[in-house]
């Protein structure tokens, strides 16, 4: 496992922000399904492909992760926030896991078929089961709502970093190696 001293590697950070527009759209659409009911077939129809990237996404992602350790925390961290961005992290990890295995195995309970695309649907991974469907749809939002605070309190952490602590946390997935110049914070 490599580990570099004061960044995350190109593959981390682009997954990082691609992950991160995909995520928040994917709370807007999912907002946007319960709110607007004259979009919910377009907006349903862009949900269920965006889930399985943002899987398949996490999995090269986790993958990437466990190959190359991410930059150490700053020395002066206090113990309970260190913890804390550890635990974050990987609360984030799992709900990007589980949402859309939760939402796949929720619609194959429910006997609605995954498309993908015109011509491509995902296999059922679960039986058609309409309580087994209500439990992961409670689940699937409960999980939404989990995701949502988690990415708040990132977020939070981030800018904190940034404009409080001035640490080069944010700037460790912001930027790679020898791009500090026009860096206000250092």
């Amino acid at each position: 496992m490599k580990r570099d001293a004061g960044h995350f590697n190109l593959t981390a950070r682009v997954l990082h922000w691609l992950m991160a527009a995909m995520i928040l759209t994917m709370l807007f659409v999912g907002v946007g399904m319960v709110a607007a009911l004259h979009w919910r077939p377009m907006l349903v129809d862009l949900h269920r492909p965006l889930g399985i990237a943002i899987l398949l996404l996490v999995i090269v992602r986790l993958y990437n992760r466990l190959r190359h350790r991410p930059p150490p925390l700053p020395a002066d961290l206090p113990a309970w926030q260190a913890a804390a961005a550890h635990a974050s992290h990987w609360v984030l990890y799992g709900a990007m896991l589980a949402m859309p295995l939760v939402g796949w195995s929720m619609l194959s309970a429910g006997g609605y078929p995954i498309v993908m695309w015109s011509g491509f649907n995902l296999p059922p991974i679960v039986p058609h089961d309409p309580a087994l469907y209500a439990a992961l749809r409670s689940a699937h939002s409960l999980l939404a709502y989990v995701l949502f605070a988690t990415v708040v309190v990132h977020l939070s952490a981030a800018l904190f970093h940034l404009w409080v602590r001035r640490d080069g946390v944010f700037q460790a997935m912001a930027k790679g190696p020898g791009n500090t110049r026009d860096d206000p914070t250092r």
